[in-house]
């Protein structure tokens, strides 16, 4: 386990936890503790950045009738997007090894937790050919429920983070080491306003397509503000791992073949 403190009280935590589970974290009150190949990420007091702003604030009288809309619309959207595509090997121009580079010594400002955001869903998006399925949801809340949200993008991550704990180590002499595999990547992210685009993915490559794009435009607005929090999984994370259909069709029974 390696801690690193910076000038802003922010930690960086990396640790190894369970098998190839890796947790990255930045967090200013948070200890990160998930598994698999994981990065997570928390811009530190965005929230109450934005709000001290003045760029989203309820004034409690009718719903959301009379609450002020930010950049991106009003309250607060917690959403998730999963894709499942293949990998013919593993080296740094593969999804896994742009993944990993993607993540190597990010900071803790809001607008490089937000630049890494929007590398990750451009990192996707090139390889679109490679998609094999996807799927998406999301939840929104009205300002005055960010607790809520938060505790639902705590919800959503830790239930993607139970899923990234098993090792998928093929039979003696069924696959060659670091050879092709299905890699499943999980996007989690908590964004101010309701203008995002989560719906559809899985259902058709656009539609796929407008979800991730969505998130890699909109997580860059306001200087990376907008985005309260974001957390990226995938697997598998070791090169003797190989992830197969069958194994995808067990452990990720959410995603729907494109």
């Amino acid at each position: 386990m390696k801690i690193f403190t910076t000038s802003t009280s922010v930690t960086f935590l990396l640790t190894a936890l369970v098998k190839d589970a890796v947790s990255f974290t930045v967090s200013s009150s948070l200890a990160g503790v998930s598994t698999g190949e994981t990065f997570k990420a928390f811009s530190p007091s965005a929230r109450s950045n934005y709000e001290r702003r003045g760029e989203a604030v309820s004034l409690n009288l009718f719903g959301d009738m009379f609450e002020e809309a930010g950049p991106l619309g009003k309250g607060i959207t917690v959403g998730k997007v999963q894709v499942a595509l293949n990998s013919f090997d593993r080296s740094s121009s593969s999804i896994i090894g742009m993944l990993e580079t993607k993540t190597e010594d990010v900071g803790d400002s809001p607008e490089e937790l937000s630049r890494l955001t929007n590398d990750i869903c451009l990192a996707l998006l090139r390889k679109n050919d490679d998609w094999i399925s996807a799927c998406s949801e999301s939840k929104h809340f009205k300002t005055d429920d960010a607790g809520k949200a938060e505790s639902l993008f705590n919800e959503w991550a830790n239930l993607e983070a139970a899923k990234f704990e098993k090792e998928y180590i093929p039979g003696e002499g069924k696959a060659e080491k670091g050879g092709p595999t299905i890699v499943v990547v999980s996007l989690v992210v908590e964004i101010q306003g309701d203008e995002t685009n989560f719906e559809g993915a899985g259902y058709s490559t656009s539609k796929t397509r407008d979800v991730l794009a969505s998130i890699a435009a909109d997580c860059l607005v306001d200087e990376g503000y907008c985005l309260n929090a974001a957390e990226v999984f995938w697997t598998p994370g070791e090169p003797n791992e190989i992830l197969t259909k069958t194994d995808v069709i067990v452990d990720f029974p959410a995603l729907i073949d494109l």
